[in-house]
């Protein structure tokens, strides 16, 4: 009978505390108690456990990554263009502040010239290639090939070593950062091609059935889009014509609303597979 009573009490404890997390998280969510002004800076515990949960997080899924050799100067010098051009307006450099977005993130992007004294090889290319949700860091997968990735990791393991007049050097003999052709693959890879839509932002303007998202208006559902007769109007629904609209959108229509967006051939391919399944 005690241990009855025991387990009654436990049990109305554990609803009770469980019913006062749940009214407290509405009342965080739909009272508007949280903010998220970027001039509020998260509480120190918070961010300690996100970077924390971060750290781990790369460190599982880089675990089998080979690396390539590393040490060549050439190497580094194409990595260098790159990191220019693409990393330094977030992190700086030696020498280099960070641009205006990159000093007003929350969390504000770290700088990399210590990266080397905290990750190992495999595990700045994981964090570059597939960026990190929720911080700002993007993937740069889509954007950069793999060899260019390897290159950017290539050149951080020179940045600790590197003082200001060092890296102007560096970025005076740096080369272009230029993204090499991507070879078509014989087939279509659907499931990347749900990546590449929300790594080109389509998501920003269209609802597009499992794509996580906002509830956006801008351009018209995505949801059935195979069953269309007509792309944008204009074009018979084929995923040639698909993939066609994807890379030259203002050539196709010229003046329509929704820009060009960089699609590669191999991305708009893989992404119109995966459109082509949205019945």
């Amino acid at each position: 009978m005690q241990k009855r009573t025991v387990l009654l009490v436990a049990t109305a404890t554990v609803a009770a505390l469980a019913a006062a997390g749940a009214l407290a998280f509405a009342a965080v969510v739909w009272g508007g108690l949280y903010n998220v002004s970027a001039t509020s800076q998260h509480l120190q515990l918070t961010h300690t456990v996100l970077e924390t949960a971060m750290r781990q997080a790369v460190r599982l899924r880089a675990r089998d990554l080979t690396e390539p050799p590393l040490a060549d100067e050439r190497m580094a010098l194409r990595g260098a263009a790159c990191f220019r051009d693409k990393c330094v307006q977030c992190h700086g450099a030696p020498g280099v502040a960070q641009g205006d977005i990159g000093q007003s993130m929350q969390p504000v992007p770290g700088p990399l010239v210590d990266a080397r004294r905290h990750w190992r090889p495999r595990e700045l290319y994981w964090l570059t290639r597939q960026g990190i949700k929720m911080s700002g860091m993007p993937a740069w997968e889509f954007r950069l090939g793999d060899e260019q990735l390897w290159e950017v990791v290539a050149f951080m393991q020179r940045l600790p070593d590197l003082n200001a007049p060092a890296y102007a050097d560096w970025m005076r003999r740096a080369p272009a950062c230029v993204r090499p052709p991507q070879p078509l693959q014989a087939s279509v890879d659907v499931d990347r091609g749900r990546l590449a839509l929300a790594q080109h932002a389509c998501h920003a303007c269209h609802t597009i059935p499992g794509i996580t998202g906002p509830s956006a208006h801008v351009g018209p559902p995505l949801a059935g889009i195979a069953s269309r007769q007509l792309i944008a109007g204009t074009l018979a629904n084929t995923p040639e014509n698909l993939a066609r609209w994807l890379v030259a959108t203002q050539q196709v229509k010229p003046g329509t609303a929704m820009p060009q967006l960089g699609v590669s051939e191999r991305d708009a391919r893989d992404m119109a597979a995966y459109l082509a399944t949205l019945r």
